[in-house]
């Protein structure tokens, strides 16, 4: 039951992610990559911290702290910042369809340091879900704006850090609670990036904003940061990466639709069945278990 439960949660925040996609496309012309991301995480630990603070949850131990910190550079400030350049390349679409590819990356990583055995059930599911999401944007690869492929590399070399982080975390959220580890991991990255985006001058930008402009940067760091982040280790405590790592078939879906709307990305008609082969694909991953243990 825990492990279903965490893949919808999961299911939910690759949702946050994929809406928070479209938003970055929006944007991204105003911002340069690393003071989006240092908006949208900084936002998302002055949401968390308080929660830290009046839940008493339990925070990364002390022997822990550098891991901790060390995995949240690499995830909230390094990761973020090249996808926030990808983005700039590529559409909403085409860079959640690269990022995608994060179940295939994740259960190899998984294998190769000994988290978690790859079975036929679980590959099969992953192997649907991502062919799904093939399927759903096909109609507007096509479209996609000059050198995106260049963005869709970045996306996919970027994921590899993502991997590694779903891999390496359970052990430290295992041991403090997800609430305490995000918010700290998370913190440890917003530091960096806060520190970069001051030193280049990169907030100055905001002085030409208008209303649309704050909405987008609160959103990415209400919903895009804070909740996204949160549900993530709190999947991750309560089943495998692999099974976490799978939902993310979800993003280009949510990232699809909403870049439709507000930056006119085309969709085409076979958006439904991709989304049956997710659903397809993420049902038979996540109930390998059960499976195995008949």
């Amino acid at each position: 039951m825990n492990d279903r439960i965490g893949v919808l949660i999961a299911v939910l925040s690759s949702t946050f992610g994929g809406t928070a996609a479209a938003v970055t496309r929006y944007i991204v012309g105003s911002l340069d990559p690393v003071t989006i991301a240092a908006f949208r995480f900084g936002i998302g630990v002055m949401v968390l911290l308080p929660l830290v603070l009046l839940l008493r949850v339990a925070v990364p131990r002390r022997r822990d702290l550098a891991g901790v910190s060390l995995l949240g550079v690499m995830f909230f400030a390094v990761f973020f910042v090249f996808y926030n350049i990808a983005m700039g390349y590529t559409t909403a679409a085409r860079g959640s369809l690269a990022l995608s590819t994060l179940p295939l990356w994740t259960m190899m990583v998984a294998a190769l340091l000994g988290a978690e055995p790859l079975n036929a059930r679980k590959t099969l599911g992953v192997v649907i879900a991502v062919g799904g999401v093939a399927i759903a944007l096909a109609a507007g690869l096509g479209a996609a704006p000059e050198g995106a492929w260049r963005g869709d590399f970045i996306m996919i070399g970027a994921t590899l850090c993502m991997a590694f982080y779903n891999v390496w975390s359970r052990p430290f959220i295992a041991r403090s609670s997800p609430l305490g580890f995000v918010t700290v991991s998370m913190g440890a990255g917003a530091v960096c990036l806060v520190l970069v985006a001051s030193a280049s001058g990169g907030f100055m930008a905001t002085r030409a904003f208008a209303a649309p402009q704050w909405v987008a940067v609160i959103y990415l760091g209400v919903f895009g940061g804070a909740a996204a982040f949160f549900l993530w280790v709190l999947a991750l405590r309560m089943t495998t990466p692999t099974r976490v790592a799978n939902t993310m078939t979800v993003n280009p879906i949510a990232a699809s639709l909403l870049a439709a709307v507000i930056v006119s990305e085309p969709i085409g008609w076979n958006l439904v069945l991709g989304l049956i082969a997710v659903a397809a694909g993420i049902w038979l991953a996540s109930t390998a278990a059960t499976e195995t243990k008949k």
